[in-house]
């Protein structure tokens, strides 16, 4: 056995992220008044309330620590990935460059982790739908909130928080000038959604569409050397 080793006691007591602490409570009242209307309905409250919790749940992860690593920022598997045009309000660049698109069901953990070492350039919310955030048009249509990231080296790196089907509310907790470091929280979004990631010019993906990520630890890219997109089969 070593330190990684996880255990069901561990997977019960695993830390709730403070925004899930009034949904917890709102859920084991609600599952307390029907108890008292009827027993099998508490059962069905306490069931509901550990989901709640079991949603919000906010484990540590152990994030490479390289310079030169783009980290996944959310649990999920990629829908996309792929060369598309970044979100004008980014201020990107109207170049196409490679986007990874993480898709979160309500099953994963949704504490969103910044995916490199950078400034907070630029923050731009922008209106919008709700539809199924595995389709790739809910990337352009949906409610989102993005960030330019500025590298060390002075390049632009975008990350888009998007709402879905359920989805109504996007947390993000980063400010224009915040500098953070790659695995650190910055938000989450509520009930399934997803994370586009816009990777600097001539970055190549290193994860393919249908790969399970696990935000803070997954490396996306990598920033320097000449690595070429990397292919993937269901084994």
């Amino acid at each position: 056995m070593n330190d990684r080793d996880f255990s069901v006691l561990d997977y019960l007591t695993m830390p709730i992220h403070r925004e899930g602490w009034p949904f917890v409570a709102l859920f084991a009242a609600v599952a307390a008044l029907l108890a008292l209307l009827w027993a099998p309905l508490g059962w069905l409250g306490l069931l509901a309330t550990l989901w709640c919790a079991f949603f919000f749940r906010d484990p540590d992860r152990v994030t490479p620590i390289a310079d030169d690593l783009v980290i996944s920022p959310a649990d999920g598997t990629v829908c996309f990935a792929g060369i598309a045009p970044a979100p004008p309000e980014l201020g990107l660049g109207d170049e196409e460059r490679v986007k990874i698109s993480v898709f979160m069901s309500v099953f994963n953990v949704h504490v969103n982790r910044m995916p490199v070492d950078g400034v907070v350039e630029h923050i731009a919310y922008s209106p919008g739908r709700f539809l199924n955030a595995s389709l790739d048009k809910a990337s352009e249509e949906n409610e989102r909130m993005g960030l330019r990231l500025r590298l060390a080296d002075g390049r632009g790196l975008g990350v888009v928080q998007v709402a879905g089907l359920v989805a109504r509310r996007i947390k993000c907790d980063a400010r224009e000038g915040d500098s953070f470091r790659a695995g650190e929280r910055y938000g989450l979004i509520r009930f399934g959604s997803r994370v586009d990631v816009w990777l600097p010019q001539g970055v190549a993906a290193q994860v393919v569409i249908g790969q399970t990520m696990i935000a803070g630890e997954t490396v996306l890219a990598q920033l320097t050397g000449d690595a070429s997109a990397r292919a993937g089969e269901v084994r």
